[in-house]
C-alpha cells in the first residue's frame, strides 16, 4: 500500500513542478477571460466525465464566488443540463451536445474552455469548431500531448503527463488560479 501511495504523490509532485512552464500561458488566458467578462461576455465550459465535473465546479466558482463575496460572473457549464444534453444527444448525436448549445447561446466575444485529458474528444472538437465559426475565443485544458484539439483551440495548456488523474489534478489547479486572477483583475477582491 505505501508503495502505491508514494507513487501517486511523487507523480503528482513531478507533474505539478512542470506546471510552472505554463505561467505565461495561464496569465494570457486570465487576460482573455477578464476581457470577456469586462465586456459582459460569457465564459462557457465543457468536458466529459471528470472534466464535466471540473467544468461545473469552475463555472460555479465564477457564478458564486471563489474567495470573497462579490458580484456573480457570467459563466455556463454546458454539461449541467441533463434534459438539454439528452435531448441534443438523442436528436443530433452525443458528438454535438456542446456545439449545439453554443450555437444557441454564444455570441462573438464570449470564451469557450474545453477540458479534455486526451485532446481528442469529438464533442469537444466539435464545440471548438462551432466556437471558431461564432467568433468565440477557444481555450483548451489538455493532456497526453494535446491531441487534435491543439488544431482548434486559440490557446492551450497541455499537461505533461499521460496519466488521466494527474492531468485532471492540474486542470482543476489551473482553473482555481484563473478564478483568483479573474477576481483580482476585475478588482473584485
Amino acid at each position: 500500500m505505501d508503495k502505491t501511495i508514494k507513487k501517486h504523490i511523487d507523480e503528482h509532485v513531478d507533474v505539478l513542478k512542470s506546471l510552472s512552464d505554463h505561467t505565461a500561458t495561464i496569465g494570457q488566458i486570465a487576460k482573455i477571460l477578464i476581457h470577456c467578462l469586462s465586456d459582459k461576455g460569457t465564459i462557457f465550459w465543457c468536458g466529459n466525465g471528470g472534466s464535466a465535473s471540473d467544468s461545473q465546479h469552475l463555472s460555479g466558482e465564477l457564478i458564486g464566488r471563489f474567495v470573497d463575496n462579490r458580484k456573480s460572473l457570467r459563466s455556463i457549464a454546458l454539461s449541467s443540463g441533463d434534459a438539454v444534453g439528452t435531448c441534443i444527444a438523442n436528436d443530433f448525436g452525443f458528438v454535438n451536445i456542446f456545439s449545439r448549445q453554443l450555437e444557441g447561446l454564444a455570441r462573438p466575444g464570449d470564451v469557450l474552455i474545453g477540458i479534455t485529458t486526451s485532446g481528442n474528444s469529438q464533442n469537444i472538437l466539435n464545440a471548438f469548431k462551432a466556437a471558431n465559426s461564432l467568433k468565440v475565443k477557444t481555450i483548451g485544458f489538455l493532456g497526453k500531448g494535446g491531441g487534435k484539439a491543439l488544431k482548434y483551440a486559440d490557446v492551450s495548456i497541455v499537461i505533461k503527463s499521460k496519466t488521466t488523474a494527474r492531468i485532471q489534478e492540474m486542470h482543476i489547479l489551473i482553473g482555481h488560479i484563473l478564478c483568483d486572477l479573474i477576481e483580482e483583475g476585475l478588482n473584485l477582491k
